[in-house]
């Protein structure tokens, strides 16, 4: 009986858990990798955080508001926008650029990355 509700939770909790469609799912597993390996700097409310620590509240962020996502743009204003606690916007530093919204600094990434899978 264990194992049977297991199975069915597992089930549900994949049923639940859907969010973007499934052509855009390879877009945010792309903007994810994107920020953990872009050696930039996040900054959330003043603190500022190096992408690999800065990745994990952005991952939380997208399994919380998993039922508002509805497409990629979704997935970057809820995740990775602003803090829904002080509504300070995120941003970005990169290694030789200026500090930039990280909402901007995605949907630019997004915006390259459409135009090369095409």
């Amino acid at each position: 009986m264990a194992k049977l509700l297991f199975i069915l939770a597992f089930f549900i909790s994949a049923f639940v858990w859907a969010d973007v469609p499934p052509e855009q799912e390879k877009e945010v597993k792309h903007l994810l990798d994107f920020v953990k390996n872009s050696h930039c700097i996040i900054n959330r409310n003043g603190t500022d955080y190096p992408a690999e620590k800065g990745i994990d509240h952005i991952q939380k962020k997208y399994d919380y508001f998993r039922d508002d996502i509805k497409n990629t743009e979704d997935f970057i204003e809820y995740s990775a926008t602003k803090s829904t606690m002080s509504g300070k916007y995120y941003t970005v530093t990169c290694p030789d650029t200026e500090t930039i919204k990280t909402r901007d600094w995605l949907l630019a990434e997004l915006k390259r990355y459409r135009l090369e899978s095409n």
